[in-house]
This record gives structure tokens, C-alpha cells and sequence, in this order.
């Protein structure tokens, strides 16, 4: 058991948070190993440079996460009062969701199952 007061546990804690801007989708309709063929291609790379390439990237995937760095751009902005110009993509990955499981009707009365595969997509920036 931790020794001290709530009050001082909680300030350690917080000490240790990380304060970079980020942004995050939980819960998002595409499967993780789609979600990571874009978040590769941009991972690294300062933010001007990733919005062009998911502007032109003809992938699902990168409507969204589009909006979750312009989103994560806008933290940085109003909350920590960092620059756009100076900003890059730290850290960007997808994590598995729950899965939606559904029954899909097929010959003889048989059923097959389809499986709706979800996921949850956090995009960290931070400054040159």
C-alpha cells in the first residue's frame, strides 16, 4: 500500500502524467490492421506534411484520423499554447475495440458469422 496522504499520491501521479497534446477516437467502425496502414504512413512526420498525405490517401481510415490530428492540433493550440508550425506526429497507434458480432444467412439454414471489428486510435504530438 502506497504511504502518504491521498492528496500526495495524487500530486505524484499527476507529476508523472504526460503533458504532450493528443487526441483520441475510441470506438471507431475499422479494424485495427486498416487503421495502422495509415497510421504508418504518417508517424513521424510534422503535422502540414501527415494532413497532405491523408488528404490524398484514398483510405477510410484516413477521413478519420484527418480529424483526429486537426483535433490534436487544437489541443496543442488552446490548451498548452504550442504552434502549429512546430508540431510533429510523436506517437500514433491503434488499439483492438470490441468486436460486433453478427449472423449473416447463408445456404441449408445454415448462419455464419460476421465480425464488425472496432478500434481505438490515439494520436500524440509533440514539438520540434
Amino acid at each position: 500500500m502506497a504511504k502518504g496522504h491521498r492528496s500526495q499520491i495524487k500530486r505524484e501521479r499527476n507529476a508523472q502524467k504526460d503533458t504532450r497534446p493528443s487526441a483520441k477516437l475510441s470506438y471507431a467502425r475499422v479494424s485495427v490492421q486498416k487503421a495502422c496502414f495509415v497510421l504508418d504512413a504518417i508517424r513521424g512526420k510534422d503535422v502540414q506534411t501527415a494532413l497532405a498525405i491523408l488528404e490524398y490517401n484514398p483510405r477510410y481510415a484516413s477521413s478519420l484520423i484527418k480529424k483526429l490530428i486537426e483535433s490534436a492540433i487544437a489541443n496543442a493550440e488552446n490548451n498548452n499554447g504550442m504552434n502549429s508550425e512546430n508540431l510533429y506526429v510523436a506517437e500514433c497507434y491503434a488499439n483492438k475495440g470490441p468486436t460486433m458480432k453478427r449472423i449473416h444467412p447463408r445456404a441449408q439454414g445454415r448462419a455464419y458469422r460476421i465480425e464488425k471489428r472496432t478500434s481505438h486510435i490515439t494520436v500524440v504530438l509533440d514539438e520540434k
